[in-house]
Parts: C-alpha cells; structure tokens; sequence
C-alpha cells in the first residue's frame, strides 16, 4: 500500500535522505520547511500522516502539533533531540501519536512510521468495548460516552482500549503504556498520570472520585466492568 507523508522540518538534508528512502517502500514524501507551510500543505494536500520536527524557527513544533490537532485528525510522529523528555512528554500530551528521537536511522523512522499507520488503519475486524455507557469502536477509533462523542489523542485513545480490554484487572502503572502498545514510549510513569487525567476529564469521571477509571495507590489503574454506574443504585 502506498503513503503520502509531510515532513514538516527545516532541514532540506534530512527531506532528501528521507524522500529516497522512502519512495522504494512505497511512502510519498512532500516537504514543508517551516511550519505555516506545513499547514498550508495540509490544507491543500490530503497525507496519511506528519512527521513533524519540534525545534524549527518561528513557529516551533509543539505549536504546529497543537493547530494540527484542532483541525486533522491525521497521526503526527514528533522528530525530537535525544535525551529531550520535556519535548516528548509535551508532544504526546498535545496529540502527537509517537516520536523518534534525532539522530535516527532511516530504517527505524520506517518502522516507528509503518506502527503509526497501522494504528491509524487498524484491519476490518470489528472490536466494540463496552462498560456502562462508555463504548469504544476499535478499528473505527471512536469513543462515545453517554450518547455524545469524545475527542481522544492517539495515546489516550490506546490507553482507554488496553484499560477497557482489560476491565476489572489492575493494570500497573509501569506497564500500562506498553499494554496500550505504546511499549516504545519511554517518558515515565508521570506521562501515564497525565493521560489518564485528561481521559478522566474528557469522559467526564470525577477525578476526585472516578467511577470508571480507578486509582489503585501504588499499583496502577482500572476500569470498572459497568463503567461509572459500578457504584450506583
């Protein structure tokens, strides 16, 4: 299967190396150098996913992730400095589904990028997860909650799955990204923390006394089999 991606990155090297690379293993690479070009290419252009460098001048990566986000709902693999946790954590927290640090191998772009798309495209089997009114259609990625649709990041979306698959389980916070398939994603148990409290939030579970998604102090998290009614009548 063919891809067309976006490289939004100031680096006109990096897009050259990459480009040739990439077209043998059947991915288009379109080339943006900064990022209002980037979103005028998303515009005009439709891709099946970003590659989105953070440290770019002007309007810096984390800015562009965060308007793409608004807008598209396309997988976006956030390319970072190495060792620089903060830009990973706050790329994940704004949408960004992955990350690969620089300097990285064009085989191990392609790998992180075949992941992304595979989530992004997951097969026709049918997976629909249940608990209380919270549902969650798998390979269509869309979550409802009392009859209204929630707007879940990658990551949130990949946790909530793994969490619901497992309901009535504790899930351990150390494993938890790992479970969700995110095994990859190495920014400590802090991140988990946060991602949970954002999908408390936007699923509408008290964070001061969850009904759905649980807190087992110094274990980790789970999702109650009939969802935020478990507790009630």
């Amino acid at each position: 299967m063919n891809f067309r991606v976006l490289l939004i990155d100031d680096d006109t090297r990096l897009f050259e190396l990459l480009s040739g690379y990439l077209a043998p293993h059947g991915v288009q690479l379109l080339h943006a150098a900064d990022g209002p070009h980037g979103l005028a290419v998303l515009e005009n252009h439709s891709v099946d996913a970003v590659l989105l460098d953070v440290m770019m001048p002007g309007m810096d990566g984390l800015e562009v992730c965060r308007r793409i986000r608004v807008r598209w709902p396309v997988p976006i693999l956030m390319l970072t400095a190495r060792g620089d946790e903060l830009d990973r954590v706050l790329g994940l927290e704004l949408g960004a589904d992955d990350y690969v640090s620089k300097p990285f191998s064009p085989r191990e772009l392609l790998a992180r990028l075949r992941a992304v798309l595979r989530r992004s495209r997951p097969d026709a089997t049918a997976e629909q997860l249940v608990a209380g009114e919270l549902t969650v259609d798998v390979p269509g990625r869309l979550v409802r909650s009392d009859q209204r649709t929630v707007e879940l990041t990658g990551v949130e979306f990949d946790l909530l799955v793994a969490l619901m698959r497992r309901a009535g389980r504790v899930v351990p916070r150390d494993s938890l990204l790992s479970e969700a398939g995110r095994g990859d994603v190495t920014v400590g148990e802090r991140t988990v923390d946060v991602h949970i409290s954002h999908l408390r939030a936007k699923l509408g579970d008290d964070p001061r006394n969850p009904k759905l998604i649980k807190t087992v102090r110094g274990v980790g998290y789970v999702l109650a089999r009939e969802g935020r009614n478990s507790d009630e009548g």
